[in-house]
């Protein structure tokens, strides 16, 4: 039996991803460009044949699927973005300014409550874990997964999959309507490929 991969999509382009806002639980649809970003995948998408498909419940994530040819997808409310409480729609750069905090980000932050409770980066890595956990019971019959969520979301995923603290997320930048590849080598979780243009699903499941 061939070693299982769970595979990551971040969804395309938002006008708040565009602009660089925290974009949490705002659910803002994909842009033209973002829907062409899903189209476009599709073709190479086809390719990877998961046995579980699992999509967040924002729309941007649900487009995404469906445009990249994913109709038969589950919605795991665990796998919602990184609720940002008061930072939600501000951009890094302003939250600097107003806090007078130069070398702020959002990883190493209390996030405080605003329009939502907000989350702190641990609890999003406890949602990270219960997803990983439902895969692994997938990948673990050989059936490969796929999931369409967030960037903040899935790089704590790939943290957490590794191994690392949830904030460690911070280490993989990761692209709109991108494939990034989890998988086990020698009975360690590695990463198998990383944010790679989608094409690259072709080549893997060669």
């Amino acid at each position: 039996m061939k070693n299982a991969t769970l595979w990551l999509v971040r969804h395309g382009e938002t006008e708040w991803s565009r602009i660089l806002k925290h974009t949490g639980r705002t659910d803002v649809a994909l842009t033209p460009a973002g829907e062409v970003q899903a189209r476009n995948a599709a073709p190479h998408l086809r390719h990877l044949q998961p046995g579980l498909v699992l999509c967040s419940p924002l729309q941007r994530a649900r487009q995404t699927a469906t445009l990249a040819g994913f109709t038969d997808f589950i919605i795991d409310e665990d796998l919602a973005e990184w609720d940002y409480g008061s930072f939600e729609g501000e951009r890094t750069h302003d939250i600097r300014i107003r806090m007078s905090q130069p070398d702020w980000v959002i990883w190493n932050s209390h996030i405080p409550a605003g329009d939502t409770p907000g989350e702190q980066v641990e609890d999003v890595g406890e949602r990270a874990d219960r997803v990983l956990s439902r895969c692994r019971a997938s990948m673990a019959s050989g059936q490969d997964c796929l999931l369409f969520a967030h960037g903040h979301f899935l790089r704590i995923l790939t943290a957490r999959w590794l191994g690392l603290p949830a904030h460690q997320g911070r280490l993989f930048r990761l692209d709109p309507v991108r494939l990034s590849g989890l998988g086990i080598e020698h009975e360690q979780s590695v990463i198998q490929l990383w944010n790679s243009p989608a094409e690259a699903a072709v080549h893997h499941q060669a």
